[in-house]
């Protein structure tokens, strides 16, 4: 018997298509996820179809047993279904993120005011002078400009009271912003200034990527926190539930770590195997998020407090991430930033 033939009885024997599992669970239009079930190959070596909701779907591998298919672009939550010949599958529903703004340039996580205001850069490339560096999204999802005079805006966060801080990784300062957008220098000579993150003691700690933690006090005395590997773009920063500070910073190797730093400055590897790991948030459980490639796919990467990894959010192009209010998350990419309703609680921020 021809492997056509040894397929074909395999099809024969599930009966009708059956999809059990389509992961992962959420996903950006773009992204990929795989279905599983059986009888999900057409009889005669063809592709079969998918549909996410109404739309179809780009199929990118099949066999009898699964199919990767690529989320399309119109896309929304809902019923995802096989169809291997005349017969469909059984529906299986995946959440898809909604997009909220488009024509942005995020390098990594946006930031959420205490009023629940979203703030997102256009970072421009490295010198680039753009029109607008910071976007404020209101709760209606109203983007408005809100900073013109940043060069390079990387990150962005407030403290205890709701001040605004942005790092510019052009010229190594973290500037203070008040709400009608007059910025002043808060801290200077700060190398390449990536990713910044407050503690719980509200001491400011500020990413340069050439290898190396600053840590600012609430009286703006500077000093070294730690070094670490350098990046070849940006150091990400978030504080875990253990008060530790989490660092991701992407090198030339398809095989990074995201390293924690005691509240001493003594650093370690918290976990590592993956790709271009970028902006990260932690859960209410003191699971890691962050944007990367792990396994070879691209998305949003759930780490464990005893390291278990897995893809939970497919899309591509992610950068970072924010836990936002009502169980959701808002996620960002090179371009755009999507709504995805997760039902997950973020950790704090606040102490």
């Amino acid at each position: 018997m021809g492997i056509s033939e040894r397929l074909r009885g395999k099809h024969s024997l599930n009966g009708k298509p059956h999809i059990t599992s389509v992961t992962p669970e959420f996903a950006l239009p773009g992204g990929e996820v795989r279905i599983s079930g059986s009888g999900l190959r057409p009889q005669e070596m063809r592709r079969p179809r998918v549909r996410f909701g109404d739309e179809p779907g780009g199929v990118v591998i099949s066999s009898d047993d699964f199919v990767v298919a690529k989320v399309p672009e119109s896309a929304n939550s809902g019923p995802v279904v096989v169809i291997p010949d005349e017969t469909t599958s059984n529906g299986f529903d995946l959440k898809v993120a909604v997009p909220i703004a488009e024509n942005l340039h995020p390098v990594t996580n946006p930031a959420l005011d205490h009023e629940g205001n979203l703030f997102v850069t256009f970072s421009g490339s490295r010198g680039q002078k753009v029109p607008v560096s910071i976007y404020k999204i209101d709760t209606s999802y109203h983007v408005k400009p809100f900073l013109s005079e940043l060069m390079n805006a990387h990150g962005v966060a407030f403290d205890r009271e709701g001040q605004m801080y942005v790092s510019s990784r052009q010229n190594g300062t973290v500037y203070r912003v008040a709400p009608n957008g007059t910025m002043s220098a808060y801290a200077e000579g700060m190398g390449v200034a990536t990713g910044i993150a407050f503690d719980r003691e509200q001491n400011l700690y500020v990413g340069d990527r050439s290898g190396t933690i600053f840590k600012i006090g609430r009286d703006r005395q500077t000093f070294v926190f730690s070094t670490l590997e350098p990046s070849v773009s940006a150091y990400h920063l978030a504080f875990g539930p253990d008060q530790s500070l989490y660092v991701s910073g992407p090198t030339t190797s398809s095989y990074d770590a995201i390293y924690r730093i005691d509240p001493h400055g003594d650093s370690s590897v918290f976990f590592r195997g993956l790709g271009r790991p970028q902006g990260m948030a932690f859960d209410a459980s003191g699971s890691l998020y962050v944007a990367a490639s792990f396994a070879g796919k691209r998305g949003i990467v759930r780490i464990t407090p005893d390291k278990q990894a897995t893809l939970c959010v497919s899309g591509q192009n992610l950068v970072g991430l924010c836990f936002a209010p009502g169980r959701a998350a808002v996620l960002a990419t090179t371009s755009s930033v999507f709504h995805l309703s997760w039902n997950i609680q973020g950790l704090s921020l606040l102490p």
